[in-house]
C-alpha cells in the first residue's frame, strides 16, 4: 500500500514539474507580451532554464528520467504490474505526461524544446540582481 501511494505521489511530483516547465515558458512568452514584470525574476527564470536542460540533457545521454523509474520500481514493488491496478488520479496524471513513441520523437521534442527555452532566456533575459521593476 505504501509503495502505490509513493508511486502516486512521484507521479504528482512528475506532473508539477512537467506543468512548471511548459507553463513556465508559455508564462513567460505571454508575460513579455504583456509586460509582466513577474517573468524577468531571476531565481524563476534560472530554476525554469535549468528544469529543462537536467530533461534535455538525460535524453541526449539516454537515459531514463530518474522520477519514472523511481515510479516503476515503486508500482513493481506494490504488485501493480498494469495500468488499471493504478489509482485514477495516477492514471489520469500519466496520461498527460506519458505518450508511447518512440525514443527520438522525445529526443528531439526535448532538445527542440530546451533550445527555445535557451532562446528566450537570452531574448527575454531576467532581470540583473538589484534591479526592480
Amino acid at each position: 500500500m505504501i509503495y502505490a501511494f509513493l508511486a502516486d505521489l512521484i507521479v504528482v511530483f512528475h506532473f508539477c514539474y512537467v506543468l512548471f516547465t511548459v507553463g513556465g515558458e508559455l508564462l513567460i512568452l505571454l508575460g513579455a507580451l504583456f509586460r509582466w514584470g513577474w517573468i524577468r525574476q531571476r531565481t524563476f527564470r534560472i530554476v525554469h532554464l535549468f528544469s529543462i536542460l537536467l530533461v534535455a540533457g538525460e535524453a541526449l545521454v539516454g537515459i531514463l528520467c530518474p522520477l519514472t523509474e523511481w515510479e516503476y520500481n515503486l508500482r513493481e514493488r506494490a504488485g501493480q504490474t498494469v495500468e488499471r491496478e493504478i489509482s485514477f488520479i495516477a492514471r489520469l496524471l500519466r496520461a498527460v505526461i506519458f505518450y508511447d513513441f518512440p525514443w527520438w520523437v522525445f529526443l528531439l521534442l526535448y532538445t527542440g524544446f530546451g533550445l527555445l527555452v535557451l532562446i528566450t532566456f537570452f531574448i527575454i533575459p531576467p532581470r540583473k540582481r538589484g534591479i526592480r521593476g
